[in-house]
């Protein structure tokens, strides 16, 4: 974390008026027990396992960019750093893989990565037409750990070019359960999902939901941005359906507390900073990790140091949450 001048005092006195908290964004839903820890002296006390990994901290990095050509910086040091911490990443859309390797040195990151798992993303409007030997090829190719599907039935629909699915994604995501042996992660893409599709998907072989609540990127909103799309529009209000993040913990805890489940859970959807992230973790009665995207996105635009400092303080942050914040 940065250090301040040794001006110290002076800047107290300079800064009083504008450092008086504005009630309203007080941190909710926890404790702060100031008496009962000491500054953690190393961040051993974050450390996680998940999907049955050893993680330095509990958290993960969300697929963000796919073919764009700032895909191979931001992968390479994203991996990079995933290496360093030991964290999960999930890539970007692997879409463009399907029909060409002219993008392959996009993706391949693994080597950089430590042992770190690292999954491919395809689409559900992809899934529905390649076999289960063209996802077994495109996971062996990048050495990937396993398939992460994103459903986005409003973000495609959208698109003036976006697919069309042919039939229920459960359909899809539990015919891929019944034939694929790598572990599969199932997310949305910034509006989340309603009880009923949770449920279903907890009565898959899922090894995890990542929850992309309504309140962070919305691709439907940036899709209908794309596209010339303003508030008179008959199809605007789409972009303003889904559930929070904080909604879904709520309808996970409540399927989860008659259908004790081994399904982990990426929390993500607006997680802005690792205290916010915390404060879920403790609220979700089921495995967890935080997921961030756009956030570490900025930063691993970036030289390599940069996105590095940055999750340094990522790191301190969840220690002193975890140190003393309680719930």
């Amino acid at each position: 974390m940065s250090k301040l001048p040794n001006n110290r005092k002076s800047d107290h006195i300079d800064m009083s008026f504008d450092s008086v908290p504005d009630h309203q964004k007080r941190m909710l839903g926890s404790s702060y027990e100031p008496l009962l820890s000491a500054h953690p002296q190393n961040t051993d006390i974050i450390k996680k396992t998940f999907l049955g990994f050893d993680f330095g901290m509990p958290l993960w990095v969300s697929s963000m960019t796919g073919g764009t050509e700032k895909a191979h910086h931001i992968n390479h040091n994203l991996a990079r750093a995933c290496g360093e911490f030991q964290l999960g990443m999930g890539l970007g859309s692997c879409r463009p893989l399907l029909d060409s390797d002219d993008r392959l040195n996009d993706f391949d990151v693994k080597h950089l990565m430590n042992g770190a798992p690292l999954f491919i993303n395809l689409g559900i409007a992809q899934l529905e037409t390649v076999t289960i030997g063209d996802i077994n090829i495109l996971i062996d190719r990048l050495n990937a750990d396993g398939l992460a599907i994103h459903v986005n039935p409003l973000q495609e629909w959208a698109q003036k070019e976006g697919d069309r699915y042919t039939k229920a994604p459960i359909e899809t995501i539990t015919s891929i359960c019944e034939n694929l042996n790598h572990p599969i992660i199932v997310k949305e893409v910034g509006q989340g999902m309603g009880p009923q599709s949770l449920k279903a998907l907890m009565d898959l072989p899922i090894a995890a939901i990542e929850l992309a609540g309504y309140g962070g990127t919305n691709f439907s909103i940036l899709e209908m941005q794309r596209g010339g799309v303003d508030a008179s529009d008959p199809s605007a209000a789409f972009g303003y359906v889904g559930h929070t993040t904080q909604e879904m913990i709520g309808f996970l805890n409540d399927i989860n507390r008659d259908k004790k489940s081994d399904i982990e859970i990426i929390i993500s959807g607006g997680i802005k900073d690792p205290l916010s992230g915390h404060i879920l973790m403790q609220e979700l009665h089921m495995n967890s990790v935080i997921g961030m995207a756009s956030n570490i996105l900025k930063y691993a635009m970036q030289d390599y140091d940069i996105l590095q400092r940055y999750l340094c303080d990522v790191q301190e942050c969840f220690a002193m949450a975890q140190a003393y914040i309680k719930p």
